[in-house]
């Protein structure tokens, strides 16, 4: 299983590279530096595992990888801007990132504002550059802007500042990352059930965003546990960090070793929700892949 899910992961990464670049060689040489911050931004080597989850939703809604990839890359776009926002020293005050310096050490912190708040509208022009019917479009368009901001994403990261300097509880914590994690990896598998054509109320639309929640506090859960066990050369980025910025996570609440067997239980859940899909292999093999993670 490992040996087969890592080839499609490159597979898929290597399409998303490409598709990437290609939106990423605009540029003006009157303004070059903002162009140069954002393709250091996202192009820089990221796990593509939004962009992973949208291409198997949309081949395994019956549609193909090229359907979603303006989909994907404007999610992507907008993932990146994320990170380079959440650097910041306003935010986490981040000198790393997948082992680089971040955008605002490169190329300063105006600058790295600029590039974050350009991949963001970005995001959308892109989305609605390929040749998908207008009303997949503005379906996709929808799910980016309710999942990026104030319900979603930067709702999750206002709490999450807000978690900084206040306790929160357990339910809080998980809305938290429902909104801050959750969200784009929502919008992921929902984007590529879009591209294929999947009406709101198709069984595995309801069965991608089941699958989404458990994988995305999943995700969550084994950050929380590496920040913790393992090391900055092999995540790419400082680790203890929210530890020491007095943050509550999954292990606030609980052991490493129960830690790790909620992940095994969401993962299994994810499992069972598109299991009985055919073809759904690649995508329970994926859910197993994250939770086993070790960057």
């Amino acid at each position: 299983m490992k040996q087969k899910i890592s080839e499609l992961i490159k597979s898929d990464a290597a399409l998303t590279e490409a598709a990437l670049g290609k939106y990423l060689s605009i540029g003006d040489p009157r303004i070059p530096v903002i162009f140069d911050a954002m393709r250091y931004s996202v192009l820089n080597g990221g796990k593509r595992v939004r962009p992973f989850l949208a291409i198997e939703f949309c081949r395994l809604a019956g549609g193909r990888a090229e359907d979603v990839l303006p989909f994907a890359c404007g999610l992507e776009f907008i993932h990146s801007y994320s990170l380079v926002h959440d650097d910041l020293p306003c935010m986490d005050n981040d000198d790393l990132r997948r082992g680089k310096p971040t955008t605002h050490k490169q190329f300063g912190y105006a600058n790295a504002l600029l590039a974050g708040d350009a991949l963001l509208t970005y995001a959308f022009e892109t989305a609605v550059s390929g040749d998908n019917p207008a009303g997949q479009k503005a379906e996709a368009v929808a799910s980016l802007s309710r999942n990026a901001g104030a319900m979603g994403m930067c709702g999750g990261q206002q709490i999450d500042l807000y978690a900084e300097t206040h306790k929160i509880d357990f339910d809080e914590l998980r809305y938290l990352h429902s909104l801050k994690t959750g969200a784009l990896i929502s919008c992921s598998c929902e984007l590529g059930c879009i591209a294929a054509g999947l009406e709101k109320e198709h069984p595995l639309r309801r069965a991608a965003l089941e699958y989404a929640a458990a994988v995305g506090v999943t995700f969550q859960i084994i950050d929380d546990i590496l920040d913790v066990v393992s090391d900055e050369k092999t995540l790419g980025k400082p680790i203890g960090s929210d530890a020491e910025q007095g943050k509550t996570t999954y292990l606030s609440f609980m052991t490493i070793d129960e830690a790790r067997s909620r992940a095994r239980e969401l993962t299994d859940k994810a499992v069972a929700a598109i299991k009985p899909f055919d073809k759904s292999e690649a995508l329970c093999d994926f859910a197993e892949y994250l939770c086993a993670r070790d960057r």
